[in-house]
């Protein structure tokens, strides 16, 4: 019985790059251009480019072209200074040792980039900063209800009951959380563009 995959477990793609450059999406059966290639590495989607007449594995290859595209779109992530340093360590005694360095130390931005992000969603929404605003309301209404004076709406003061919740206030509340919701976005895409 066939098992099915998501797109994290699944077999990488197979795409095939054929003698007039073309790719060939072996799983949609179709053509597909260099930015979908982009996009699927974005999306975490695994894939293998290979030369349709050789079969040889061209993915480091094609990869390096998307690279040097998105470069030459203005998009620049590796300054010239990294590059000659890069160039340098071709032929060198060390040229072994970079590959795995390059990847540990993108795998460990990779970690501080999501543990960043989360920590930003978390101190908006229901975080520590939530439960300190939440214990300091706390605080108010009992020092309120400590002094009250017949202060009508206090929660704990005797004989006061507090009016009912205005239906404009949860409405207000649900615009505050979408302009709160949307800020964060736009602060996690200028993180997303800075990474």
């Amino acid at each position: 019985m066939a098992k099915s995959k998501t797109a994290n477990e699944s077999e990488p793609v197979v795409i095939k790059k054929y003698a007039n450059r073309r790719l060939y999406n072996t799983e949609t059966s179709s053509y597909i251009t260099l930015d979908l290639l982009s996009q699927m590495t974005r999306e975490g989607r695994e894939f293998v480019v290979v030369d349709a007449k050789t079969g040889e594995d061209i993915t480091h290859n094609v990869l390096t072209q998307i690279i040097m595209e998105e470069e030459q779109r203005g998009k620049n992530m590796l300054p010239v200074n990294f590059l000659r340093q890069l160039i340098a360590m071709y032929g060198d005694s060390m040229q072994s040792m970079v590959p795995q360095y390059l990847e540990a130390s993108m795998d460990a931005f990779r970690k501080n980039q999501q543990q960043f992000q989360e920590a930003m969603k978390g101190a908006f929404g229901g975080g520590p900063l939530a439960e300190i605003a939440k214990r300091n309301m706390q605080m108010f209404e009992a020092a309120a209800s400590a002094f009250g004076t017949g202060m009508p709406g206090i929660p704990g003061v005797p004989g006061m009951t507090p009016p009912p919740p205005a239906p404009a206030a949860d409405e207000s509340k649900d615009d505050e959380i979408a302009q709160l919701k949307a800020q964060l976005a736009a602060l996690n895409a200028k993180i997303d563009k800075l990474s």
